[in-house]
């Protein structure tokens, strides 16, 4: 299977993508951004294309997006009111209170990847590492030497990936008390050379 590269994706690819970041990420995030359907239509509202990059077959399906986080945003971004539209107030400000423990800033530094996410369906079949490569082509693109991303411990199938591709692994973050909220223990930060 042929695997294009591109940047960015048409609106009429957000619900989808939003869906594929939810099965991805869902059982990370579901205690706070649950319950599902309501998760998924606050994600397709606030997915920003000019902080994707996307995998796609040679007949223009998608496969998987690489987001990246940059000073100007994020593949997933939004703010306390777009969350209020979808969980009011009061849930609102529980859950970004929450989501900012996970926060990742960015740096002058390093290009932050934000999470990447392939179909069930194109699993195993070289897409995530296309990606991988596209995140790593964009940052040399932007004049960084270097891309960051965290893995969490309890996705050695994504580090083993991560670690084939060249990042190699630094500082780990232990979550404590939050485990039981997010499903994990640890995040890692792993680095590579572009």
């Amino acid at each position: 299977m042929a695997v294009i590269v591109s940047k960015g994706f048409a609106q009429n690819e957000s619900a989808q993508i939003a869906a594929m970041y939810w099965d991805a990420f869902g059982q990370k995030l579901g205690r706070v951004m649950g319950p599902e359907s309501r998760s998924i239509a606050f994600i397709e509202s606030v997915l920003d294309p000019t902080h994707a990059i996307c995998a796609r077959d040679e007949t223009g399906v998608l496969l998987g997006v690489a987001g990246f986080k940059t000073f100007d945003g994020a593949l997933v971004g939004g703010t306390w009111r777009d969350l209020a539209r979808h969980y009011g107030w009061i849930g609102s400000t529980w859950r970004v209170g929450l989501l900012a423990l996970l926060e990742r800033d960015t740096e002058n530094e390093r290009f932050l990847m934000d999470g990447v996410f392939v179909h069930e369906n194109a699993r195993g079949k070289g897409v995530g590492t296309a990606l991988l490569n596209g995140i790593c082509d964009e940052a040399r693109d932007r004049g960084y030497k270097e891309v960051r991303l965290d893995v969490i411990d309890t996705n050695p199938r994504a580090r083993a990936l991560y670690e084939r591709k060249g990042f190699v692994a630094g500082e780990s973050q232990n979550l404590g008390p939050l485990r039981f909220i997010f499903g994990f223990k640890s995040a890692t930060i792993m680095i590579r050379q572009t």
